[in-house]
């Protein structure tokens, strides 16, 4: 593995950046199914802001009344106790509404993040070719949970606080409009400079989001290859790297608090001017007599009422543009179409069935892998099979006229050179991809015919790097088997001579694998990977240099486990050892993408120059 880092292309950091530079933006409209979702608690919730603003709203004339109360020398009686009721009733209002808030904006994170997953891993698989995997990651932790913000930092309570405002609004008008006036004169510059700023921050959290994503995919590429940096010296160069992601992050960071930081003071500025030009103007027209000082003190209550929702409006406005520049990148992957999607479409271009005994059937088959972004390069060549890493032109084509069969009931081995296209003729059978031309059948029946689940039901793969998940034995097993019970687990882990792995740990099944297999060795993530395979049982096997980790112990003793159970059913084999598939029933022999030879190994030797190279090369001739 290359351990340099691919150098990103310049971004221009300017606020003057186009829409097709930042990507799609979500709008408000995309934002409301989520809140929908939790539509009776927020409507518990406006219940209780409507119920907080009448509270709070009560609360200056009960002032008001007990000031006139004191100048006029009469009793106060039970208003003060009144006061403090209605004080204690709004902070229990104002408590509650925020823990629903709060569940509210968990459900919101867990709905969001339940689809973007669900999408996700439906994806066909070439997004995955070109997506990088933190950045995916990025979306469903970092992406969603700024979705949080649009409910717990304002905008429940800014709708709740429209009230508050509006009857602060009418109240101030009936005291003086004239000082009512002047209040909305300033609060108006406010919110205008507000509007002009909120499309900056939405525009500055999408850009924080994607270096997030960066940071993520730069991270998770360094975890995921720490042995082989480590081996290769390299583990400066790679925390140099991951530190340059890190400040890009930190950069737009930056550029996000900036603006919001011309935000977040408006409110305050626009308090403390207000007040003090109340205050002011106020004074001199309590002294000419316009106003009583319980009407001034009234009104400047209801001042703060009315900055108070103010202030939770420009609150609203930054977390919801935030968090339309995330919902942006979420609304991204979920817009992209799944897997499935168009196979109604793709079944209608299906050619008609034929009658024959074998079990797949390539006929002039054509293939080649769309081209790709420059920057998405690196993350191509981790994902597509083997034969498209080599320096070829982005729009190769792999698979030229590609045509054999593979009787049923018998093993067919695929052989040839790296490149040739073995693995890609793997990911073709199982609907990976759709050739570009040609015709794949199961049973005579075009693959583009078949439903993808059922198809794959019939169908057991073992990928050239046995992939195991984090997770324990059983779980692995169980992937494709999900009824099989402990005992067929024990018993296909004894076919693949794994038993060793389940005596060194009392947990026995239940025995942890680690991330990516890390507590086995190379040659039992292979035997555990084929173990799966072999515990479903499926009528076809392919197998994709399903020995090569192997010695040549444990060789013999799965080739005898993997003949057991082939009985009966097909096998495909890509073998770049011609020991363990001379004794196949048939051998294609690829190259350069076609097919150059059909036959048996003894047949071969004598009519494919290939694969007599190849035979030589191997002590086998």
């Amino acid at each position: 593995m290359s351990t340099t880092t691919k150098q990103a292309r310049p971004r221009r950091m300017g606020f003057g950046k186009s829409d097709a530079d930042v990507g799609p933006r979500a709008t408000f409209g995309q934002l409301l199914p989520y809140l929908l979702e939790h539509r009776r608690v927020l409507s518990v919730v406006v219940v209780l802001s409507v119920l907080g603003a009448a509270a709070s709203l009560a609360q200056p004339l009960l002032v008001s009344s007990v000031i006139t109360v004191v100048e006029a020398g009469e009793s106060l009686e039970g208003l003060v106790w009144l006061l403090v009721g209605l004080v204690v009733a709004s902070a229990l209002i104002s408590g509650y509404q925020h823990y629903l808030l709060q569940r509210t904006g968990e459900g919101v994170v867990l709905s969001s993040r339940r689809q973007l997953v669900a999408r996700m891993l439906k994806l066909p698989i070439s997004e995955f070719d070109i997506r990088r995997t933190g950045d995916l990651v990025s979306r469903v932790g970092s992406d969603t949970t700024l979705l949080r913000a649009v409910l717990t930092q304002g905008l429940v309570e800014a709708i709740g606080g429209s009230l508050t405002f509006i009857g602060a609004l009418i109240a101030m008008a009936i005291i003086d409009p004239i000082l009512l006036g002047l209040t909305v004169l300033v609060i108006g510059v406010s919110v205008t400079t507000v509007i002009l700023l909120s499309a900056r921050i939405r525009v500055a959290s999408r850009r924080a989001q994607e270096k997030v994503g960066d940071l993520a995919a730069s991270v998770e590429r360094s975890i995921s290859a720490v042995r082989t940096i480590r081996a290769s010296n390299a583990a400066d160069r790679e925390i140099a790297a991951v530190q340059k992601e890190a400040e890009g992050a930190w950069q737009m960071g930056i550029s996000v608090a900036k603006v919001s930081a011309l935000v977040v003071p408006i409110a305050g500025i626009s308090m403390q001017v207000s007040f003090l030009v109340v205050l002011g103007v106020g004074g001199f027209r309590v002294a000419d007599g316009s106003i009583t000082v319980a009407d001034l003190v009234a009104f400047i209550l209801f001042l703060f009422l009315l900055i108070m929702p103010l202030g939770q409006t420009f609150g609203a406005i930054t977390s919801v543009n935030s968090a339309l520049g995330a919902l942006g990148r979420i609304q991204e992957i979920i817009s992209l179409p799944t897997e499935t999607e168009r196979d109604h479409e793709i079944a209608d271009s299906a050619v008609a069935p034929v009658r024959t005994d074998d079990a797949i059937t390539f006929d002039d088959v054509q293939f080649h892998y769309a081209a790709l972004p420059e920057k998405d390069d690196a993350a191509h060549q981790r994902s597509v099979p083997e034969e498209t890493v080599e320096e070829q032109p982005r729009d190769r084509t792999v698979l030229r006229g590609v045509s054999f069969s593979a009787p049923r009931g018998q093993r067919t081995a695929l052989v040839g050179p790296s490149g040739a296209g073995k693995s890609t003729i793997f990911a073709l059978i199982e609907r990976f991809y759709d050739p570009t031309g040609g015709v794949i059948r199961l049973g005579g029946v075009d693959l583009r015919a078949l439903d993808r689940e059922s198809l794959r039901a019939q169908i057991g793969y073992v990928e050239q790097d046995a992939p195991v998940l984090a997770g324990s034995l059983r779980e692995n097993l169980k992937l494709g088997a999900p009824q099989a019970t402990d005992e067929e687990c024990v018993q296909v882990l004894r076919e693949v001579n794994l038993t060793e792995v389940l005596d060194r740990n009392a947990l026995g099944l239940g025995a942890p694998v680690g991330e990516d297999g890390v507590m086995l060795s190379g040659g039992e993530r292979q035997r555990l990977a084929i173990a799966r395979t072999l515990l479903a049982a499926p009528p076809i096997l392919l197998l994709d240099e399903s020995t090569s980790s192997l010695d040549g112990l444990n060789e013999q003793m799965l080739r005898e486990a993997i003949d057991a159970v082939a009985l009966g059913r097909t096998l495909i084999v890509i073998a770049h050892r011609l020991s363990t598939v001379v004794d196949s029933d048939q051998i294609v022999v690829l190259d350069n993408g076609g097919v150059v030879g059909v036959g048996t190994h003894s047949e071969l030797v004598k009519s494919t120059p290939l694969y007599r190279e190849l035979a030589k090369h191997q002590l086998l001739v």
